[in-house]
């Protein structure tokens, strides 16, 4: 992705998206000021940094803090040009960008905190199934997903789900629509969990054409709602009580989505070749036989400097990534009514905090 991302900004249209982050950025400069906290970035935590913004308001109603869900890649961009304090993005920063960091961060290190995860849930139509969740195998997954199952009664189905009363009726897959990382995570599982039952390399688009599909995490449990034997993947707080969800495959056991078994896939996963300890960045384990992790997560990153121009300004952002990676920061964004998000562990937080008690002011 990393060389994608270089391609197209030599690209014409991606020399004009650099005019627009460039006239972004200094409009949020122009707005900034020590009582303010811009930011930026992916549009998966947009909602979670709603929430997380009503509730630093209500301990700090003197800082005006900000977010611009403008997506990861123009938010990592404002980032390092110096338009925002902190960033969302849904994928870790490639080598450039973290050499650019260092620039933008007064000598120090960009920090990179997986403080949003997000289960992501296969959810089928299937009413009077009498089956609390159905259980498919990754492989399986990847055949009903690719069109080669086309049944529900399918035998390898059956297999599978001896209790399950299954109807002899065509299954719809269904996915998205728009390029997304919900997409990108999906196919990632389908990629690394099912061998060769999914030939495609990990995407942010569909890589075939010819399906059903929706817009957005919404359209895609729109379609699922409305349509009998579909089934799609879409991000777990979309889910509505009249639709099944897949228990996973996950070694000897099929595990379903849970807050939970979505947060445990961070702590068995092992940090990217490049990680450090203010960068947490995951190379996260889709195809673990662990017991009781559920593997189809998206994991989005917050972004920040270890080094800032003022002392104010680094006290601002560490109060913001305290609370936000706090156990009442993490649960605020949990309730299903806010994000569904998965909370870190204990693990995490600690190793979190730690990277957060390191941001500092130049002249520290």
């Amino acid at each position: 992705m990393a060389d994608e991302r270089n391609v197209n900004w030599l690209t014409r249209a991606g020399r004009r998206r650099a005019g627009l982050v460039a006239g972004l950025a200094l409009a949020l400069l122009g707005c900034s000021s020590s009582g303010s906290l811009p930011g930026a970035g992916a549009s998966s935590q947009e909602v979670a940094m709603t929430a997380w913004i009503a509730g630093m308001s209500e301990r700090r109603p003197d800082l005006n803090i900000s977010y611009d869900a403008v997506g990861s890649g123009a938010g990592r961009e404002i980032f390092l040009t110096g338009g925002s304090y902190f960033a969302g993005s849904d994928t870790p920063m490639d080598a450039t960008e973290l050499r650019q960091g260092r620039e933008r961060c007064f000598g120090g290190e960009v920090l990179e905190l997986p403080l949003f995860i997000s289960p992501i849930a296969v959810a089928y139509n299937l009413p009077g199934l009498g089956a609390d969740h159905l259980r498919l195998s990754p492989q399986t997954l990847a055949r009903v997903f690719t069109g080669e199952i086309e049944r529900w009664n399918d035998p390898e189905i059956a297999e599978q789900n001896p209790d399950a009363n299954l109807p002899d009726r065509e299954i719809v897959p269904v996915n998205r629509s728009d390029e997304s990382g919900t997409t990108e995570n999906f196919t990632e599982y389908l990629h690394e969990a099912a061998g060769e039952a999914w030939p495609h390399e990990p995407s942010e688009s569909w890589p075939f054409s010819g399906t059903q599909s929706g817009a957005q995490s919404s359209g895609v449990a729109q379609v699922l709602q409305t349509g009998e034997g579909t089934i799609g993947y879409v991000d777990a707080a979309q889910v509505s009580e009249d639709l099944g969800t897949v228990a996973v495959g996950v070694g000897e056991e099929y595990v379903p989505y849970s807050a939970e078994a979505a947060a445990r896939v961070v702590d068995v996963s092992e940090p990217a070749e490049d990680a450090s300890d203010l960068r947490l960045t995951l190379d996260l384990a889709r195809d673990t036989d662990e017991a009781g992790v559920y593997p189809i997560v998206l994991v989005s990153y917050t972004l920040a400097c270890s080094r800032y121009e003022s002392r104010q300004d680094a006290d601002n952002v560490r109060a913001l990534l305290t609370y936000m990676s706090s156990a009442e920061g993490q649960q605020r964004v949990a309730r299903p009514d806010v994000a569904g998000a998965a909370p870190i562990s204990e693990t995490m937080r600690e190793r979190v905090r730690t990277a957060v008690d390191r941001i500092q002011a130049v002249q520290d």
